[in-house]
């Protein structure tokens, strides 16, 4: 079985490929799986140059084929200089905790909002090193929600955003739909998939 480490802290983000690269016998790593810390500047102009950042640090430190990915958010009717962009956890220089992103963004949704809610897009950039040192990326983007104001009992750890994010097709939150209605919605990423593993 291969194997691919993916470059991120965030446990949660680490397993987002896991089960679909496990059917095509790839074992995805964290770095805390081979106990690496990595210190990386994210100063890239977009989701691509952070991606790609990422995936050359981690492919340096441990020779072995690496992923780095990276993502953006845009926020209908929020002004230039408010928008997260690329720094969606970084606000104002502070990396905020996940409740306090859950505070920040429902704040924003009553400001901006309308009926207390916010259409939105995420944007997202992956980097796949190879065993070879061989680089390939790939971009993909989600807009097929909306933030609110109310949050989901509910928090997926790493992912405070979907306390606050629901579906258009379904006006759920993220924290509450079910498998089977993830499959009615199509909302899959069998694409980065077959992505990560024909580059590997």
């Amino acid at each position: 079985m291969k194997k691919i480490v993916f470059a991120t802290s965030n446990e949660t983000k680490s397993k987002r490929f896991s089960e679909g690269l496990l059917k095509k016998e790839i074992e995805v790593l964290s770095l805390k799986d081979i106990d690496l810390k990595l210190n990386i500047e994210e100063d890239g102009s977009s989701v691509i140059d952070n991606a790609l950042i990422k995936a050359r640090e981690c492919y340096k430190k441990t020779k072995m084929p690496s992923i780095g990915m990276d993502d953006s958010l845009y926020m209908e009717g929020v002004p230039l200089d408010r928008q997260p962009g690329l720094f969606v956890r970084r606000i104002n220089g502070k990396t905020l905790t996940d409740e306090e992103m859950i505070e920040y963004y429902t704040n924003l949704v009553k400001e901006y909002g309308i009926n207390e809610r916010i259409n939105c897009k995420w944007i997202y950039g992956l980097a796949v090193i190879d065993e070879k040192g061989r680089e390939a990326t790939y971009t993909w983007f989600k807009d097929d929600f909306y933030m609110v104001s109310k949050r989901s009992d509910k928090l997926n750890k790493g992912y405070p955003l979907n306390s606050i994010s629901k579906y258009k097709k379904l006006d759920k939150y993220f924290t509450d739909v079910t498998f089977d209605e993830m499959k009615l919605i199509e909302v899959n990423e069998d694409d980065v998939v077959d992505f990560i593993a024909s580059h590997i």
